[in-house]
């Protein structure tokens, strides 16, 4: 499976809000909803897709979806954004089913590309079903073992290539922006005493500054 990053905001229309969820048939793809907060009926937005660990900009993901809000509603307070990290599988089908042959008892949901509360609930029937020992029509669409590497080559080949790029190559790679070139509301990789530092400015100037190496894996992630 490979991480996809997308991101949403939560806006105060000013204005009454529709009812129901939406999402658009074309790219880029946004998706719409409600939600009552605090005594306000807010907006939410989603969208701005990308795999983790690909180069990514401020205008590509929030702004886009702030864009889309100042788009219907112009005079709209953008109040919250936050983004989430989904697992998506080379064939974009869960694996839901015996994790392992050697492992009977053991099973896994996973790789609901981002439509977790829908196929969750199929995870759940599913493996009771296994459980329960009894028979279920659709199981054998999900189960985990059917990755086949070669007919999945080409998304394989983009996974591999990717990782190693944004995972490997980087701890190694010097940095090329100083303290003083970040803007407020981004952040990038800078060099302080000859050790790397991830720096994000906020969109009032507060900075915050953390270790950009992972500290399970020991690798080096991305800040942009």
């Amino acid at each position: 499976m490979y991480q996809s990053t997308s991101y949403l905001i939560a806006v105060d229309t000013k204005k009454t809000l529709f009812s129901g969820m939406y999402i658009n048939p074309s790219n880029p793809i946004f998706s719409y909803r409600t939600v009552k907060y605090n005594g306000k009926e807010l907006l939410l937005i989603g969208g701005g897709d990308h795999k983790t660990g690909q180069p990514s900009c401020y205008q590509d993901t929030y702004g886009i979806l702030e864009q889309e809000a100042k788009k219907f509603y112009p005079n709209c307070e953008i109040l919250y954004r936050w983004n989430t990290r989904d697992c998506i599988s080379l064939d974009k089908i869960p694996y839901i089913g015996q994790y392992s042959t050697t492992m009977p008892n053991v099973f896994v949901g996973t790789g609901f590309k981002k439509w977790g509360m829908t196929l969750s609930n199929v995870a759940a029937n599913i493996i009771v079903d296994k459980i329960c020992g009894n028979s279920n029509k659709y199981a054998y669409l999900f189960r985990p073992s059917r990755l086949k590497p070669i007919k999945n080559r080409d998304e394989m080949k983009n996974v591999l290539v990717q990782s190693t790029n944004s995972l490997v190559f980087n701890k190694f790679k010097s940095a090329n922006m100083t303290f003083d070139e970040i803007q407020n509301n981004s952040g990038s990789i800078i060099e302080i005493q000859n050790e790397k530092v991830g720096i994000y400015k906020s969109p009032t100037g507060k900075i915050y500054a953390v270790k950009p190496i992972c500290t399970h894996l020991r690798l080096f992630t991305i800040l942009e």
